[in-house]
């Protein structure tokens, strides 16, 4: 696909910065409100310039969480071409760079654009009913870590604090545990509903809690995290967004380091893996022997239960894709 025009654009809380480039050269600058008013704005700028279609432009921003949510509700709504990308991979990209300010990132979103075109990856925005499903997954997780924050000096001081400090403690903090796991189970029904809601979504769900080792939770958070499995088209690229992909660590014939996984990861997701693969080993099964024999032969156990993480995403990818339920003694059948 040719684009004419590349905007790069540079968020932040208050404003966003703009670079416009046209046929690879930086025209035009600008700063504008982040507020859906100011995008309105930037749009009626950009079509006051020479030759400017919407439709063969392509813009270009890191992603910044809810920062970005104007920009995006508003060019969604116009149905432009966005190009989320990792802001990390931008500022690798650009090799030894000096000096750093909102204009000059901008400039350097546009410039990364122009220079991978051929690596472009669009945005699609995820659906009304997938971002109120994430509102309530990450609602759910603050819960519980608040939940945990309050039990967990509780439990550690057993044994080893008078009882009575300890009793005391724990009846202070009564009321706010009790209601805690009362709206923990609130919002878990609610993420229950909302799936059930809908009849993809639940036909999603299903196939995906399937596999042994992910339960509602993760199931839920996984089809949030690839956009209903849109965003990712393998079972490897998860791995590598997870940072659970091994490489290779070899050059010549003298550099032969282990094989390891990458630290640039999406660490949440990384964590949800690693709580997969510890409870389809407890489960026991096929997993656990695996687990079992791989240890046996001196393995480290960290690096068998990664291949059990990347068991699990290839599992739960092939059976998206083939739209089928994950089966625990599938035989293949003889010709």
């Amino acid at each position: 696909m040719n684009f004419t025009y590349i905007i790069g654009i540079d968020i932040s809380k208050l404003t966003f910065d703009v670079a416009v480039f046209h046929s690879g050269k930086k025209i035009k600058w600008m700063k504008i409100p982040n507020t859906e008013k100011g995008v309105f704005e930037l749009l009626k700028r950009l079509g006051k310039l020479e030759s400017f279609e919407l439709s063969q432009t392509i813009f270009c921003m890191e992603h910044t969480g809810i920062y970005t949510n104007h920009l995006l509700k508003v060019l969604e709504t116009h149905e432009a071409f966005v190009w989320l990308e990792s802001g990390l991979q931008i500022k690798r990209s650009m090799g030894l760079v000096r000096g750093k300010n909102d204009k000059i990132d901008a400039e350097r979103i546009a410039s990364y654009a122009y220079k991978n075109l051929e690596n472009i990856k669009l945005w699609e925005a995820p659906r009304k009913i997938i971002q109120r499903l994430n509102g309530l997954i990450l609602l759910r997780d603050r819960l519980v870590k608040v939940n945990k924050q309050l039990n967990q000096p509780i439990d550690e001081n057993a044994g080893y604090t008078d009882e009575a400090i300890r009793s005391e403690t724990l009846n202070n903090c009564k009321a706010s545990l009790t209601a805690l796991d009362q709206d923990i189970k609130k919002v878990e029904k609610q993420i229950k509903e909302l799936i059930d809601s809908d009849d993809d979504l639940r036909r999603l769900n299903k196939i995906v809690s399937s596999v042994n080792g992910i339960g509602k939770v993760i199931s839920a958070k996984l089809i949030v995290i690839t956009n209903e499995f849109k965003a990712f088209k393998t079972g490897r690229q998860f791995a590598c967004y997870s940072g659970i992909a091994p490489f290779e660590h070899s050059s010549g014939t003298s550099v032969r380091g282990k094989t390891r996984v990458s630290q640039l990861a999406n660490k949440n997701a990384k964590t949800m893996l690693h709580m997969a693969a510890l409870s389809t080993i407890r489960k026991g099964g096929s997993m656990r022997g695996y687990y079992e024999r791989k240890v046996e032969k001196g393995k480290s156990k960290m690096s068998v239960i990664n291949a059990i993480r990347n068991k699990l995403v290839h599992c739960v990818f092939a059976c998206v894709r083939n739209d089928v339920m994950y089966q625990k003694n599938y035989k293949v059948s003889s010709i």
